[in-house]
């Protein structure tokens, strides 16, 4: 979810799980624009608490048009943040989503303005349990609130009042950035125009939460965790947080995409070493995966927002009822799926899909054929592409744009 499928196995690194490297969080220096509320302006909590001060880290591309009518939010997944197209500070890799938005691209930055924040809870410049708590001095580790799906869409409205966008032309986002459209089109949908959530569900699963609860306990069973105190003992739980990583990882993918990358072709020969090193290729590449992760994302801030996946489920927010959701809404839906994906499959949308029919939303359904598994929404994926395009242009001529 997050991070596209760099299939090629690398070496696997051999620094001491667990050692202590330069904070991964930009918490308190983002290399980004910043918009500050303070008491003033507080960020009510689904968890009974006003969050203040409180800030959200965020980028745009594109500009802004003279009647404000041609803005975009894209939604960042679970371990994305708001380097939509922008090179990152921590990797230097290029943007997570640059396979979509661009000049010329679907979500086209010469007809566009395109903003992406990190969400309330992260750990990339949004207020989140890296951050400084205004009460103690201290980072706020497990003091923080818990966040919600609601908290962080709540928070981005704020951010866009700040902008002076006073609606959007397209909400999107995959995986944790689709329930954030969803939640989008839900609570403010006055302010949607157009949604397209890509690759998620409207409610977590049973088998998700067991995925993302054995990733915590890796986490919080790595004695360097310290009871989400790391950051002021000079520690950090790498060995957790990469364990938590790799299983994850493998949620993203599909069988088939293993297979033809890996198989159980051996990574330094063509036989076994008889130990337990990274004899296979894909050992490597999760191994790899794991250390990567650690360099750019805090360990509490995954325990914040796996949890707020969990708690999303939107029809028991609206009686038991999806449809409750999108009553009366004039928002144009188009959904998302991929065949591949079981993390969040296609019976996730079709719920989606049914829930606004029964509201009479307009809504377009498009299932991708693609072997790529969950993550195929962040690769170069022609067919989601193509569909896209089609929505995002259609709802431009409707919009006027």
């Amino acid at each position: 979810m997050d991070s596209p499928l760099d299939i090629a196995a690398g070496p696997a690194r051999t620094e001491a799980p667990g050692s202590v490297s330069p904070e991964p969080s930009q918490a308190h220096d983002p290399k980004s624009p910043v918009a500050r509320f303070g008491a003033d302006k507080p960020l009510a909590m689904d968890a009974g608490v006003d969050l203040s001060p409180f800030q959200i880290a965020y980028q745009t591309a594109g500009t802004l048009n003279a009647d404000r009518s041609n803005a975009v939010l894209i939604c960042h997944a679970l371990t994305g943040d708001q380097h939509f197209a922008h090179t990152h500070p921590v990797t230097g890799k290029p943007g997570w989503w640059e396979t979509l938005v661009g000049p010329g691209k679907p979500i086209d930055t010469d007809r566009y303005f395109v903003v992406c924040s990190n969400v309330v809870g992260s750990c990339m410049g949004s207020t989140g349990p890296a951050s400084l708590d205004p009460a103690t001095g201290r980072p706020y580790g497990l003091g923080f609130p818990l966040v919600t799906i609601r908290d962080m869409v709540r928070a981005q409205a704020m951010l866009l009042d700040s902008l002076g966008i006073p609606d959007l032309f397209l909400c999107i986002g995959g995986s944790m950035g689709g329930m954030q459209v969803l939640q989008w089109a839900s609570l403010f949908p006055e302010r949607v125009f157009s949604a397209m959530p890509i690759a998620t569900g409207a409610r977590h699963s049973a088998q998700n939460i067991a995925f993302h609860e054995v990733g915590r306990q890796a986490i919080m069973a790595d004695p360097a965790w310290a009871e989400g105190r790391y950051i002021e003992a000079g520690t950090r739980p790498a060995k957790g947080l990469g364990v938590a990583r790799m299983g994850a990882h493998i949620t993203y993918l599909s069988e088939p995409a293993l297979h033809r990358k890996f198989g159980r072709r051996f990574q330094g020969g063509s036989a076994p070493t008889f130990s337990f090193n990274a004899d296979f290729q894909i050992e490597s590449y999760l191994r790899h995966q794991g250390l990567s992760f650690v360099e750019r994302f805090d360990a509490n801030a995954y325990l914040y927002l796996t949890r707020a996946m969990d708690y999303f489920d939107l029809a028991e927010d609206h009686g038991g009822v999806l449809a409750n959701a999108f009553r009366g809404t004039r928002t144009r839906f188009c959904v998302i799926s991929f065949t591949s994906d079981w993390l969040f499959p296609t019976s996730d949308s079709r719920a989606i899909v049914h829930a606004l029919n029964a509201a009479a939303a307009p809504v377009a359904f498009v299932e991708v054929e693609s072997d790529k598994g969950h993550d195929a929404f962040l690769l170069d994926e022609p067919a989601l592409f193509s569909a896209a395009r089609g929505f995002i242009d259609a709802a431009a001529r409707a919009r006027g744009l």
